[in-house]
């Protein structure tokens, strides 16, 4: 699977280049500047790219806004965004193209290998991977949220990170009967449709949550 990685620190920019060759990724380019960005993008045409948020020259977003700008040339591109801090409202943008597989992670995750190698996988083939910290902060700022049940939000919570009904199960110790009992719930309780899309279903509470 060929990835492209952007990311200004050296040690972080080789640790996830050597992190990913070890589990067969193919890292076709790693660059460490915004203006970098989308020429690597579009020559090499990534299965998955991994980009910092903030990128020299400025450290604001250049690596968001080269992520938005390659979509335009890369139709579908799925990205990976990392980021020092939680910032929601990256996700927000993120959520622009729906029809993409589209992860932010804080570079703390990294340190778990299995749990990151698992996000940049499921987000190259179309899922989500979001940080729990941001869905945290998302969830927090929702006062309508305030319909759902303790247990609700648990599996709102979790199910937003992008995880799977199994997943969902398993983390919470019940069965997947329930996590779905409780999904459509949820889904009636916020006005939103049901879908047998996973990744749709994903992105349609973190658009409710970023509303």
């Amino acid at each position: 699977m060929r990835v492209v990685i952007a990311e200004d620190h050296a040690l972080l920019r080789d640790g996830l280049t050597r992190l990913l060759q070890a589990f067969d990724f193919d890292v076709v380019a790693a660059v460490d500047n915004g203006p970098a960005l989308l020429p690597a993008l579009i020559t090499h045409k990534p299965q998955v790219a991994i980009i910092d948020v903030r990128l020299p020259p400025t450290f604001t977003d250049e690596g968001l806004q080269g992520a938005i700008a390659a979509r335009t040339h890369l139709p579908g591109l799925p990205v990976l965004m990392l980021s020092q801090h939680v910032e929601p409202m990256y996700a927000r943008e993120l959520l622009t193209a729906p029809d993409c597989g589209v992860g932010y992670l804080l570079k703390d995750r990294v340190s778990d290998v299995e749990e990151f190698v698992d996000a940049v996988r499921r987000v190259a083939g179309g899922g989500t991977a979001m940080d729990p910290e941001v869905i945290s902060q998302l969830l927090v700022r929702r006062q309508p949220l305030a319909v759902l049940t303790a247990r609700e939000r648990e599996v709102l919570g979790i199910m937003a990170e992008g995880r799977s009904n199994a997943a969902i199960a398993g983390k919470l110790r019940i069965t997947e009967k329930a996590v779905s009992k409780h999904i459509n719930n949820i889904l009636t309780k916020l006005n939103m449709p049901p879908s047998d899309d996973d990744n749709r279903r994903v992105l349609a509470v973190l658009a409710y949550l970023n509303a």
